[in-house]
């Protein structure tokens, strides 16, 4: 196994993109492997890595159909809706809690 090019932080040669730059560019990975990583050093503890793919490997980002937008709205419902009074809290209900803050504080919130 051949170990991967290292570069530092901001000076890597054009044509690599890390997923997030690839993402802006309405590109993927598209199945390939990390091309190579940048490093950035950091005082007392190991180095920041983010990796890096080709970007003339890449492919588009495939395109929201119907079904998935819907997958998608439905999954964000769930995660809005409180399992102890089943109503849509308005916003997503936080894991630590596990419930909408009225559930979870009804001291508080007692009308």
């Amino acid at each position: 196994m051949s170990t991967l090019p290292v570069y530092r932080w901001r000076l890597a040669p054009d044509g690599y993109a890390t997923r997030r730059q690839l993402r802006t560019r309405g590109l993927r990975p598209g199945g390939q492997d990390v091309a190579a990583q940048l490093e950035r050093p950091r005082r007392r503890r190991g180095p920041l890595v983010a990796y890096l793919y080709r970007v003339d490997l890449a492919k588009p980002v495939r395109p929201m159909t119907p079904a998935r937008w819907d997958a998608l709205a439905k999954a964000n419902a769930a995660r809005r809706t409180c399992p102890a009074c089943l109503r849509d809290a308005g916003y997503v209900i936080p894991a630590s809690l596990g419930m909408c803050v009225p559930c979870a504080y009804p001291e508080q919130y007692a009308a």
